[in-house]
């Protein structure tokens, strides 16, 4: 368990202490363990020097409307399978399921050309419209769908509830904790994309923070660029440590028992 737990550490652990060490000093061989000289203000360079806030914010859109879009696709889809059983159900999330072996790389040039075909380059909506057909988070959600007892449907459908309310009003409050996992899962694919953004947001000013941080490796000294990508990550850590309960839960939850 140690030696797992530092495998994942200790890199986390050299890029975030390695971002405090001149750039001489991180060149050095052998590497010193600590910086022979701290040079804390270096998160503060980086995120002047490459006006990180400008790309935080276009991350943050972009991951804020996938998760949006994401829910507002997923949990009809799910609920429709689950529950109200249309025809030819089981083949629809058979080729849903389908599309999870399909290699991601596969996928990109037909995906490319029909982002430019509609004329979705360099916008938010370049992201937002592919994570919209995401079948995995679907599978996730019928599969908590299935375990919520029919007859507590019925009962809401003999007060005079449609399937709209039904879902709005039943079914969603009771899935919070699998609408948590979905929702962080969604937000973490959006935040840590890299490939995808690259291909869609080829001008500067729209990039995500991975393309932006890419893009100014180069030209960029070595102790901040370190800088930078503890700071792009430290948002998406919080989130984990925030909600870690909320994940656990969710992937345990097993719905309502009748």
């Amino acid at each position: 368990m140690v030696v797992f737990t530092a495998t994942f550490l200790l890199p986390l652990a050299w890029v975030l202490v390695g971002a405090m060490k001149p750039p001489a000093e991180l060149a050095r061989i052998p590497p010193t363990v600590l910086p022979e000289t701290w040079v804390p203000e270096t998160y503060a360079d980086a995120w002047n020097f490459m006006d990180l806030g400008r790309y935080f914010l276009n991350t943050l859109v972009v991951a804020v409307g996938s998760w949006a879009v994401q829910l507002a696709v997923a949990v009809p889809a799910a609920y429709a399978l689950s529950k109200l059983r249309p025809l030819l159900g089981n083949v629809v999330l058979g080729l849903m399921l389908a599309t999870l072996m399909l290699p991601a790389a596969a996928l990109l040039v037909p995906m490319y050309l029909t982002i430019s075909d509609l004329g979705l380059l360099n916008s938010p909506t370049a992201i937002w419209f592919p994570a919209a057909a995401n079948a995995f988070n679907i599978y996730l959600l019928k599969r908590f769908f299935d375990q919520i007892p029919d007859e507590l449907l019925e009962a809401a459908r003999m007060d005079g509830a449609g399937p709209v309310t039904t879902l709005v009003r039943i079914v969603v409050p009771i899935s919070r904790p699998v609408l948590a996992v979905v929702s962080i899962f969604a937000v973490v694919a959006a935040w840590k994309d890299f490939i995808w953004p690259l291909l869609v947001f080829s001008d500067p000013a729209e990039q995500t923070l991975s393309v932006a941080l890419q893009r100014f490796a180069p030209d960029t000294p070595i102790n901040l660029l370190l800088a930078g990508l503890v700071l792009a990550s430290l948002p998406m850590v919080a989130l984990f440590l925030a909600f870690q309960r909320h994940i656990l839960a969710g992937l345990t939850a097993g719905g309502i028992k009748g």
